[in-house]
């Protein structure tokens, strides 16, 4: 088991000193924001940073059985809608980020889309989500992915507890200092 950390710890980077990861396809450290030089944990100061226009998209999957599936698919689940409800549940966790995420800070979001779309074993979750601010809003696409399809969960669960959810990733995102990402894969 320790190996196998090891191997995953070496391809993520490998911590050095003052909060800083060398990453292997740079040569240079990347300074972690959220350490200060003592290692200790810390909020980021964004008073400094311009005001820009920003957006995240990030998806994920939620897998069932057919069982549950055919449930979902033919409006048959008794506490309702759990596609609508994941919908809304997606766009609330967004609005309520940093109140989950502690060194998140609080954003005027001024845009939030959660699509659920089938596909054979389940649905796949979309998040896009915009801001004008200082700082981005990757952990509010990415949170309301997560709450999304942890509603899909607790709505299906008594026909499916075996139901997974994963594949939560960070798509793209736009604006500020670090620029545009896109994900490869």
């Amino acid at each position: 088991m320790a190996k196998s950390r090891a191997g995953k710890a070496g391809r993520a980077g490998k911590a050095g000193k003052a909060g800083k990861v060398v990453r292997p396809e740079r040569k240079k450290p990347v300074a972690l924001s959220h350490v200060d030089a003592r290692g200790r944990v810390k909020m980021v100061d964004v008073a400094d940073k311009p005001v820009t226009a920003r957006e995240a998209i990030a998806r994920g999957r939620i897998t069932m059985s057919r069982e549950a599936l055919r449930l979902v698919r033919s409006g048959r689940v008794r506490k309702g809608d759990p596609l609508q409800t994941a919908r809304l549940a997606g766009i609330l966790a967004a609005k309520q980020t940093s109140a989950l995420i502690p060194l998140c800070h609080p954003l005027p979001l001024t845009s939030i889309e959660v699509e659920l779309s089938p596909h054979a074993r389940g649905y796949q979750i979309e998040a896009r989500v915009r801001t004008t601010a200082q700082t981005g809003v990757e952990m509010e696409a990415l949170t309301a992915v997560a709450v999304a399809a942890l509603t899909v969960y607790d709505m299906v669960k008594a026909a499916d507890k075996a139901m997974v959810i994963g594949d939560i990733r960070l798509m793209s995102k736009t604006g500020g200092r670090s620029g545009t990402y896109h994900r490869r894969s």
